[in-house]
């Protein structure tokens, strides 16, 4: 059991990054589109999924809670501030999403907050992320680092990654999703985005194998972890190539095996630690009657169905949009 609830978020956390990722990429490309109707195209392109998507992060904060609710009450105890930060930002740009496109004279103010909203959300996921890379203040299983024991520099530099890696994704999305001026905008900015995001992963991971000793002995003990940053640069190279040859869905599938292979770069480099280098998958655990109870509702019936509405939603939603877009 704790090896299938360990699979299932980690299958939740990575179709929340590629699927909310791409759309808070979206969000933050939307100041580069500079005509009204080409911004109503970027918006289109995410409309009829954007607020399904968030579905998954509700889903990997239900599987923490019940599932393993030591490395729950971690979190929350050290991401409080951000947490309530990243959540207001996304209540914040859902309600800019739908008041845009009733409004009139104040459409400037609501693209701007739904432009807020994506940066500040993801920044706020970054440096989540990169605080626990980092290593959180820790005595044996407990948070001793108060409210900004999670602050550092390389906390905020991963927030700024993050952006650069969503932004990615929003950009394969519009190369698929839109046409003409949007379309082009967006296979003009992949290759800027992805030289930036790899040099950000390069020096991401220097830093990583440098504080983590432990870490370096792994990788050098089990060379096979290597195949994850060489599917990594397998996939910016095809991304490239789609770009070259106006593969118009290609970029964003790259995109979507790039953040795999730094997911799984970054998930086996620490594995079972679920945070570094504290509290493990089996200590975080709750213990194994609930682990079991709760397998024959959310294992079977609750993950499964929330995939295949997931998978209908985009399949009935497939092609590209018309330009002009959500509320014009």
């Amino acid at each position: 059991m704790i090896e299938f609830w360990t699979g299932a978020l980690a299958l939740t956390i990575f179709l929340y990054v590629t699927l909310d990722g791409f759309d808070l990429g979206v969000g933050m490309l939307m100041p580069l589109a500079s005509e009204r109707a080409d911004r109503g195209h970027v918006i289109a392109a995410i409309a009829p999924v954007w607020d399904g998507n968030e579905t998954w992060l509700v889903l990997t904060g239900t599987i923490l809670f019940g599932m393993f609710p030591l490395a729950y009450a971690t979190l929350l105890s050290a991401f409080h501030l951000p947490l309530i930060v990243m959540l207001c930002a996304l209540i914040f740009r859902g309600v800019s999403f739908e008041y845009r496109a009733q409004s009139t004279w104040s459409r400037a103010f609501w693209d701007r907050g739904f432009v807020v909203g994506s940066y500040v959300a993801t920044f706020m996921q970054g440096a989540a992320v990169g605080a626990l890379v980092h290593g959180l203040p820790m005595e044996g299983d407990r948070y001793v680092g108060g409210t900004f024991g999670w602050f550092s520099p390389f906390a905020l530099f991963c927030g700024v990654g993050l952006c650069i890696g969503y932004a990615l994704l929003g950009a394969g999305w519009l190369t698929y999703k839109t046409e003409h001026r949007v379309q082009d905008l967006a296979f003009r900015l992949i290759p800027r985005l992805l030289a930036a995001l790899a040099l950000f992963l390069a020096i991401v991971f220097a830093i990583a194998l440098t504080d983590h000793l432990s870490v370096v002995h792994r990788w050098l003990q089990a060379p096979i972890l290597f195949m994850f940053p060489a599917m990594g640069a397998a996939a910016g190279a095809v991304m490239l190539w789609a770009v070259w040859e106006r593969r118009e869905i290609l970029p964003f599938f790259a995109a979507i095996v790039l953040f795999a292979a730094a997911m799984g770069t970054l998930a086996l480099s620490f594995y079972p630690y679920m945070i570094p280098f504290a509290i493990t998958t089996y200590q975080a655990a709750a213990p194994a009657a609930s682990l079991s109870f709760m397998f024959w509702g959310g294992g079977l019936v609750i993950l499964p169905l929330t995939l295949v509405y997931t998978s209908v939603v985009y399949f009935f939603f497939k092609g590209k949009v018309a330009p002009g877009g959500h509320g014009q």
